[in-house]
């Protein structure tokens, strides 16, 4: 795809600002109204949805020039879709969402490059993760489980960890309960090991959809060598890779493809994962852009948009969200009470689309605003089931000596289970 196949998209747009808020029949207060972090953050029209969409048609037209500055604009986004859940609401024929992934191709292909992605890219290449950490120690979280490793053996489902839980040693606890519960349920189960390599959404969304490509080819390969016919992932990046945009490629993985949450309501509701044990807790959930409005299928279309069925417009609300709630409800004197904005509606973590890795400062406020969202609830546990999710609120939690506690999904899970040593209350 390229920025020109959306001039319409751009050109279509009214300038109505309806990206830049939860859709007014969904606001339930002022404070917690805003859809969009950039906008929030930086105030002005640039940094908004509609203001992307002026400044591509702009650039398209030859009406101005990408610049340093321009690029940076285009940057300071996440990507996490709200401004194309609300806008669809009133004009169902834009996808910008789209328009916004071909403004960061354009910035690669017009060498106006964020040095700290280069950097992301380059670690990419080197060690077939983000982080630049050595390839060796990719499987290092499953030592002692006993797992399959599927290039030497075959298993039905792959488990497919992903660059952060690989790497970041503080979410292994979550990730070896999530592999223990799996087995546990008789599950035959394999990672990749050494061998699992990044999914290469992350760089797609930077802009570099060539080395995304590159990477897709490699993980279709890998599945099609495990025997599997199911990969499992507990990283909602992945998800979303494998749903959207890998189809978006022209590619798929041509096997089922579950969130870890999903798999785990399968698992309960078929008594194989059993939850004897009550967690006397209040909790709010968050619902990750990948896992909820990112991680709806891929439903390609040509022609007319304004001819488009409605069951091909991405409107944000096929992703999932009914399957981590039901995973809490299966858990006894567990309460869930629910913030503001939820579901397609969901405010951003603030860690995707390259801002992490840019503007720290900007996503641990983005991190900030839902965790005072999250607060306002009265829960004493935001629980999320994305691990880039838990790593920026548990920072953000520490930064600003907030109280709150921040649980991944499988913790909870785990607790009910009985596994020793995991108590989380």
């Amino acid at each position: 795809m390229t920025l020109a196949e959306y001039e319409a998209d751009m050109a279509a747009c009214s300038r109505c600002s309806s990206c830049k808020w939860v859709p007014f029949n969904q606001i339930k207060s002022w404070r917690f109204a805003r859809s969009c972090p950039a906008l929030a953050r930086f105030s002005f029209h640039a940094y908004s949805g509609t203001g992307r969409m002026s400044m591509g048609l702009s650039m398209l037209k030859g009406r101005s020039e990408l610049s340093e500055e321009v690029a940076e604009i285009i940057y300071r986004c996440q990507l996490c879709g709200a401004c194309d859940v609300s806008c669809k609401v009133y004009r169902d024929d834009i996808d910008l969402s789209e328009v916004l992934m071909e403004l960061r191709a354009s910035c690669v292909e017009g060498g106006q490059l964020i040095a700290d992605h280069m950097l992301t890219v380059d670690a990419l290449k080197r060690e077939n993760n983000v982080f630049g950490e050595p390839r060796s120690a990719r499987a290092a979280w499953a030592d002692g489980l006993g797992l399959k490793d599927t290039g030497r053996e075959s298993a039905k489902v792959l488990l497919h960890t992903g660059c952060r839980y690989s790497y970041d040693t503080d979410l292994w606890p979550a990730l070896r309960q999530a592999a223990r519960l799996l087995q546990g349920s008789g599950v035959d189960v394999g990672i990749a090991g050494v061998q699992e390599a990044c999914c290469g959404g992350r760089v797609y969304e930077l802009g570099y959809q060539g080395d995304a490509a590159n990477f897709a080819d490699d993980m279709i390969s890998r599945v099609k060598a495990s025997g599997a016919d199911m990969v499992v992932t507990a990283c909602s990046d992945c998800f979303a890779a494998f749903h959207y945009l890998y189809p978006r490629m022209g590619k798929s993985l041509g096997v089922e493809v579950m969130h870890m949450s999903e798999f785990m309501q399968k698992l309960i509701g078929q008594g194989r994962i059993d939850l004897p044990g009550a967690v006397p807790m209040r909790v709010t959930y968050h619902d990750p852009c990948h896992l909820g409005r990112m991680g709806e299928p891929y439903l390609a279309w040509n022609g007319d948009k304004l001819k488009r069925p409605q069951y091909l417009k991405r409107t944000g609300r096929r992703g999932v969200y009914d399957a981590p709630r039901a995973v809490l409800s299966a858990i006894s004197e567990l309460e869930l009470t629910e913030m503001e904005r939820i579901r397609e509606y969901s405010w951003c973590c603030g860690a995707g689309g390259g801002v992490l890795d840019a503007f720290p400062e900007f996503a641990s406020w983005t991190a900030r605003e839902r965790l005072d969202e999250a607060a306002a609830t009265g829960a004493d546990a935001l629980v999320t089931a994305c691990p880039w999710c838990v790593r920026i609120f548990r920072d953000a939690v520490e930064e600003h000596g907030l109280s709150i506690r921040i649980l991944e999904l499988t913790e909870l899970v785990a607790q009910a289970a009985g596994m020793e040593g995991e108590d989380v209350t």
